[in-house]
């Protein structure tokens, strides 16, 4: 008898187990297409397939990972409100980069045309040279672009990014002049950053932990430095005040009805905070952050300000 009631326990917690399953899953039976911005290879991208295995692997959603770059994202946020409104397409979003793109002559989308409904990460802005460079450290860099100003080039994801601010965030701070290379996305720079074909780069951290060995960090933009680059010192030790980067989340288009906006929301927060996916993003690079729907309109109303201050004082606005 206590073998039966034994065995009827464990079918019971099974199948309590697979209506869980079947309940954390936004969309039974249905494959999500999700779409990012930029080439393969990037943060985007490469976190979008993390959660994508994730999601088949641990509550059996598929997830397609689709790669649709163009004009540093703009194509793909200009067509996001001609998607299917059946939850079953999500787009990649990035901050500042819907905010500050529009302000581009010729750009398709407007910021209130995106439709976001969860951020899950930043990550950390990151001044990098190829391993071979003459620049060893962060004051060699301004040196040497002091003594040249214009001359010395900076690669980057997109123009209008956060790649971009943090490039004339640079120049503000310690009174230099570089030229902005931008690339499509980061994937696409990190040839001709190692190639020394550009001087350097402002990319993220996750880069420079995944190529440490090719390319030498100069500073991140963290609180404080990370355990896979112990010897690489934070802005703030350099005496500048910053800690920012490229916020990443997902889109809709605007008339997804609302329950399936907050179904999706909230499943994307499901991923984030699974242990397995927040130590491998940690450990690479990425600070977690969780924005479900309810505090978007909040939130896009302090990085929209934080994001224009920085186009004003890059001199991009009046």
């Amino acid at each position: 008898m206590k073998i039966i009631s034994g065995l009827r326990l464990i079918f019971l917690s099974l199948g309590l187990l697979a209506v869980g399953l079947v309940h954390a899953q936004p969309f039974p039976g249905k494959t999500i297409q999700y779409i990012i911005p930029f080439p393969a290879a990037g943060e985007s991208d490469l976190v979008a397939r993390y959660q994508a295995e994730l999601s088949a692997k641990k509550y059996n959603q598929q997830m397609v990972v689709v790669n649709r770059a163009g004009a540093g994202g703009a194509l793909a946020w200009s067509q996001l409100n001609t998607y299917p409104a059946d939850g079953l397409t999500v787009v990649g979003v990035n901050i500042p980069h819907i905010i500050l793109q529009p302000l581009q002559e010729g750009i398709q989308f407007k910021t209130e045309d995106i439709n976001s409904i969860y951020f899950y990460h930043y990550t950390p802005d990151a001044l990098m040279v190829s391993a071979d460079s003459p620049y060893k450290t962060f004051q060699d860099f301004v040196a040497a672009a002091k003594k040249d100003p214009g001359k010395v080039s900076l690669a980057g994801s997109a123009l209008y990014s956060a790649n971009h601010m943090a490039v004339e965030r640079l120049n503000k701070a310690v009174g230099i002049k570089t030229e902005y290379i931008a690339f499509k996305g980061t994937g696409d720079l990190i040839t001709s950053l190692i190639g020394m074909h550009v001087d350097g780069a402002m990319g993220y951290l996750p880069l420079a932990i995944q190529q440490k060995g090719k390319v030498r960090t100069l500073a991140i933009a963290a609180e404080k430095r990370h355990p896979a680059l112990p010897d690489v010192p934070t802005f703030k030790e350099l005496g500048i005040n910053w800690v920012d980067g490229a916020y990443r989340g997902v889109g809709v288009p605007k008339s997804t009805p609302k329950p399936i906006q907050q179904k999706l929301s909230d499943y994307f927060a499901l991923l984030n905070s699974d242990p397995e996916i927040k130590k491998k993003l940690e450990d690479a690079g990425f600070v977690l952050v969780d924005i479900p729907l309810s505090k978007m309109p909040a939130f896009m109303k302090e990085k929209t300000a934080q994001a224009m201050d920085d186009a004003k004082n890059a001199g991009m606005i009046k």
